[in-house]
């Protein structure tokens, strides 16, 4: 573990109470400052005596190892994705699958240290608004840790499968009556009456774990940066985490080429791709945001101006991508790679598709997509978007038919 502080992302100000999310002096949103001057010292060789996974890369964690929640998170493959480069055009694509993680999505690589935190500051009960991915993730690593937990779900707006996970995992569940930011409101009441630990993406803890993504993709390339790392964008703590982890190795002297980072939004919620293609440091939260995609249906993404800020620093990108666009991509993954992805996951596929067609993304650029979740996690949108079972006769004859056809 290197030794780290809590500081105010916009004013700088030292953050000393563990419960607070925001800065008390001007209401900025927190973030973890790493002491990496150990870490200078040391090659990524000397980190391969763990397995890979998110504890690998303790020494850029801000949690002691000695109180990890661990379910085997993270090492999930990185896939050389050769029919998928040829289909879009681009000279070289690679999919990053973290549906492969233990609970079916990414949110686990910020769980386990998010929780390991909670564990440490000696809490009893931790909660969490959320889309569905979070909320299975933490009451699964609740769970674990023999805490109690509440997830705030949006009334309705909730995959079938994800909403099993919390259930299954013993999480009270509270529906609602309201949207994600509404629940999340919710939420953090909660939090400031001290009444939970919460741990949203609002919690500077969180993100660390999720840093390891890019670890892992730079081990998984021996340190052969790519071009362009693309990832959905819906509360926006990913690519947050991600740009982090970029610049603390750069930091480190391991890597000394920068990857452009770039945010893929649904259309139908598009608050962070709005302001970009405006050129703009902030955004204007959407009121009713409508999406396939459900796991990045939201309007008023916490990590919005961070989100902004790791793309501009990298060159990267932003665009949007139609419901249309991301069920096209998500079967093209099943077809070319056999890669079963949720519609949001998609999102960062049909976003090099796009920006390929529009020359932002070059075709010799070597590309690595993020894929943050399962879809098994939403199997209703894989039906509801699939040719139906074809009726068979009980007969060789018919199954010739049908096959022949």
């Amino acid at each position: 573990m290197a030794s780290h502080r809590v500081v105010c992302w916009d004013c700088g100000a030292d953050v000393g109470d563990p419960y607070v999310y925001l800065c008390p002096r001007c209401g900025g949103l927190l973030s973890v400052k790493m002491d990496l001057e150990h870490v200078k010292e040391m090659e990524p060789k000397d980190l391969m005596k763990e397995p890979l996974g998110v504890w690998r890369y303790a020494p850029f964690m801000p949690v002691d190892p000695s109180h990890r929640v661990s379910i085997q998170e993270g090492g999930t493959p990185l896939y050389d994705a050769r029919r998928l480069a040829a289909d879009v055009g681009v000279s070289e694509a690679h999919v990053k699958f973290d549906g492969l993680n233990p609970t079916g999505s990414f949110k686990d690589r910020g769980m386990t240290v998010g929780v390991s935190r909670a564990r440490e500051l000696g809490a009893k009960v931790v909660g969490c608004a959320s889309t569905g991915n979070t909320s299975a993730s933490l009451a699964a690593y609740a769970a674990k840790a023999d805490m109690k937990c509440a997830v705030f779900l949006p009334s309705g707006k909730v995959a079938a499968g994800k909403l099993a996970q919390a259930l299954f995992y013993g999480a009270k569940v509270l529906s609602v009556d309201g949207n994600f930011d509404e629940a999340l409101g919710l939420a953090r009441e909660m939090a400031e009456k001290r009444r939970l630990y919460l741990l949203n993406s609002i919690n500077p803890y969180r993100p660390e774990g999720q840093k390891s993504v890019l670890f892992e993709i730079m081990d998984q390339l021996g340190y052969d940066v790519p071009d362009r790392i693309i990832l959905p964008v819906g509360n926006a703590g990913n690519i947050t985490a991600v740009h982090k982890a970029v610049m603390e190795l750069e930091e480190v002297g391991w890597i000394d080429k920068i990857p452009m980072l770039t945010g893929i939004q649904a259309a139908g919620a598009p608050p962070v791709a709005r302001a970009f293609a405006a050129g703009k440091d902030d955004f204007v939260p959407e009121e009713s945001p409508e999406t396939i995609a459900t796991a990045i249906r939201i309007g008023n993404p916490v990590n919005g101006r961070r989100a902004l800020r790791a793309m501009y620093d990298t060159g990267g990108s932003c665009t949007t991508v139609t419901d249309e666009e991301i069920i096209d991509a998500q079967r093209l993954l099943g077809k070319t790679e056999g890669v079963c992805v949720e519609p949001a996951s998609a999102a960062s596929v049909a976003g090099l598709r796009k920006l390929l067609s529009m020359g932002v993304i070059d075709k010799g650029e070597r590309v690595v997509c993020i894929c943050t979740g399962n879809g098994l996690k939403d199997p209703d949108a894989i039906i509801q978007n699939s040719p139906p079972p074809i009726p068979c006769g009980n007969s060789v004859e018919d199954v010739e038919r049908i096959l022949s056809s």
